[in-house]
């Protein structure tokens, strides 16, 4: 099976959904928007989907110079992420909840979660886990997951209560998890609003209690910026994430791309720094290296990788990755991680 046959397969389950286009853009044209005028969220962005439409925009405006003259060399993709080292600085995103855009009749939410975790560990990569409006202490698929994978994965928790959060860091620690966080912008999520789960904005003060609840790194994701990234390395957070929660949350933001070189030059060194937002091949990805970012995670094409082919389909569109973000490195003359820097932008 290649990708093209796991996104053709994806199409005709998301029929109505999705229309798993070549070019994936939010524009208010495309299926999965219109949500506004009375449709559910679905896979689409808030509101005008301006948000999910600017993180497409804020990487398409950026171009690679291409250097081509000097000594043959394959570039080295490995990515150490606390400790463990990856084939790839792209991740599986913390995407959750397929009742959310679509419901159970694409792929079951047990079996989506082993498809990216399972997937990325195939590919020598990391699949995250989240959470939503079904997950509860007893109903911990994401985890499960994890524990299958023997620890191999990140389980990020919606901002709920401060005490369910930490008992889901807890769950993690048992399984091995390589680390933990949580959404902050998940306050805004549509999904736990309607089905009455309560989740709050957080302050600095609980940041910090549920870094010290646990041993594991803690990612705060959500982070839009220069003040929040400030904010989450005074929590003592390990890392944060670039991240407008794929334009889900809040209608009219910029793109991830054009607040995260701030957000680099304000805390480059005193944490790590992931992004997602509108990455859709290994020539996004670059783009998101040399603004700074450590690492990537992606969203919404794991979701249709999963709902294609599970577990293979996750590993193909990982390593579809990998291949294209090595690819990206030698026609740009980086042969390391390390090497990629904002010279490699025109």
């Amino acid at each position: 099976m290649t990708l093209p046959d796991v996104r053709e397969k994806a199409r005709e389950k998301l029929k109505g959904i999705c229309g798993v286009y070549r070019i994936c853009d939010g524009l208010d044209t495309r299926l999965c928007q219109g949500h506004s005028y009375g449709r559910p969220l679905g896979i689409g962005g808030v509101g005008s989907g301006s948000s999910f439409h600017n993180n497409f925009l804020a990487l398409k405006k950026l171009h690679l110079k291409m250097k081509v003259i000097g000594h043959d060399f394959e570039a080295d993709t490995k990515f150490s992420f606390f400790g463990r080292e990856l084939s790839m600085p792209i991740m599986g995103a913390s995407v959750a909840g397929v009742n959310s855009f679509g419901g159970e009749k694409v792929i079951m939410e047990k079996e989506f979660c082993r498809s990216v975790v399972l997937g990325c560990k195939e590919a020598g990569t990391v699949g995250w886990r989240g959470d939503s409006y079904t997950y509860s202490l007893e109903n911990t698929w994401g985890i499960n997951a994890i524990a299958e994978a023997n620890g191999w994965g990140v389980k990020i928790v919606k901002p709920r209560d401060q005490d369910i959060i930490i008992k889901f860091f807890k769950k993690a620690e048992v399984v091995g998890a390589i680390a933990v966080g949580t959404d902050v912008d998940g306050c805004g999520s549509y999904a736990m609003a309607k089905y009455d789960k309560p989740i709050y904005r957080k302050s600095v003060e609980d940041l910090k209690e549920i870094v010290k609840s646990t041993s594991l790194p803690v990612i705060i994701k959500g982070i839009m910026s220069t003040e929040e990234a400030l904010a989450a390395v005074e929590a003592g957070a390990s890392a944060i994430v670039v991240s407008n929660h794929g334009g889900r949350v809040l209608d009219h933001t910029p793109g991830t791309a054009d607040v995260l070189p701030e957000i680099v030059a304000e805390i480059k060194g005193k944490i790590m720094i992931l992004a997602d937002g509108g990455v859709r091949n290994g020539y996004d990805v670059l783009k998101m290296l040399a603004l700074g970012a450590d690492a990537v995670l992606i969203g919404r094409d794991i979701v249709r990788a999963a709902v294609g082919a599970g577990i293979l389909g996750v590993r193909l569109q990982m390593e579809y990755l990998k291949k294209t973000l090595a690819k990206a490195m030698k026609m740009t003359g980086v042969k390391s991680l390390a090497e990629i820097t904002p010279d490699i932008l025109v």
